[in-house]
């Protein structure tokens, strides 16, 4: 009787001396949860870019990393998704499905005019500009055994001009309208991806097909080390000056034949052109981008190694080629760094 006594005594002792000590050591908890800093928001961003063979999707891929390296310090993680290329990239980043995405410079043109696929929906007025990356040429690549040396002589063959949805579908046929052939009564055109052109150049079941792309492209490398010779073709004449003339997103281009051993070319290939740039919605916030647009000009030297395409690049030209208005985060960093 009395051990039990004892016992509770000390029992209740024990626990209002712990009772006693709470507030003060809850207090103590409270105030370092208070002064500890809170665990930053991540921030995902995903960038649109085109076929995996292509200068896109590594472009976008370039992007992400740079970006990647300093998510502990802006907390914005990045990620690539191959699509079908600069048409859905606008219309997804226009819906929201996409924050970034990589869009050729005549589709960037007709998006905020309500041109072309926009026709029907208007002008694309949230569409904002953020900087321009390599140069593209229109490139058509042909069979030898199918006797195309000019773009004229695609007449009667079977060509691929791009799948709907993509950049380069448009630049087909603008180059054959402007070269006088109507795609749909004289050729037998084919609407597949560019990835998958190649293959069925090999294999006969195409002669040639059009890809709007930065070189060294791993598509055309494919095209030429097939066992079926084939030629890059020059696109030129006077209809193609005419449609340079009279649209501001095109410009004469040269391909140089050395980066294409496998093409039977005796000469850099002369052809035309337009921009890929890096477009965005107004609704994204002016923190990502310009996080992502300083992180790209500030590693620049570091970027332009990341693919054989941007040996071209200055930091002036990649504020050339816009046709939207430039997103108020990406404007800021330019004026910071004296680039406006």
């Amino acid at each position: 009787m009395k051990k039990a006594l004892i016992f509770s005594l000390a029992v209740i002792f024990g626990f209002a001396l712990v009772m006693g000590c709470a507030p003060e050591e809850q207090a103590k908890t409270e105030e370092k949860a208070a002064a500890a800093p809170a665990p930053a928001k991540t921030t995902f961003v995903t960038i649109g870019t085109g076929g995996i063979t292509g200068v896109y999707y590594p472009t976008g891929g370039a992007i992400a990393k740079i970006m990647n390296m300093k998510k502990d310090q802006y907390g914005i993680r990045a990620t690539v998704e191959s699509t079908g290329g600069s048409v859905f990239n606008v219309n997804a980043v226009m819906a929201g499905d996409l924050e970034f995405g990589v869009v050729q410079s005549d589709r960037q043109f007709q998006a905020i005019n309500g041109m072309a696929e926009w026709k029907d929906k208007g002008k694309q007025e949230d569409l904002r500009a953020v900087f321009t990356i390599h140069p593209e040429s229109i490139t058509l690549v042909a069979a030898v055994d199918a006797n195309i040396v000019t773009i004229e002589d695609l007449k009667g063959k079977r060509v691929n001009i791009g799948n709907p949805g993509s950049g380069q579908r448009q630049n087909s046929i603008d180059a054959l309208t402007a070269a006088g052939i109507d795609y749909n009564t004289d050729i037998t055109a084919e609407s597949v991806k560019a990835a998958e052109a190649p293959g069925l150049l090999q294999d006969g079941r195409i002669d040639a097909f059009f890809y709007t792309v930065g070189h060294p492209a791993g598509n055309i490398k494919e095209a030429t080390a097939g066992a079926r010779k084939v030629r890059l073709v020059p696109i030129t004449g006077p209809g193609i000056d005419k449609l340079i003339a009279e649209n501001p997103y095109y410009a004469k281009a040269t391909i140089p034949v050395s980066l294409y051993p496998g093409a039977e070319n005796d000469a850099d290939v002369e052809t035309f052109g337009v921009k890929a740039t890096f477009v965005t919605s107004a609704k994204v916030s002016d923190d990502v981008v310009y996080a992502i647009t300083k992180e790209v000009f500030d590693n620049f030297d570091d970027f332009k190694k990341l693919h054989p395409a941007y040996i071209v690049l200055t930091k002036a030209n990649m504020l050339e080629g816009q046709s939207a208005p430039i997103h108020p985060g990406a404007e800021k960093y330019y004026k910071e760094a004296g680039l406006k």
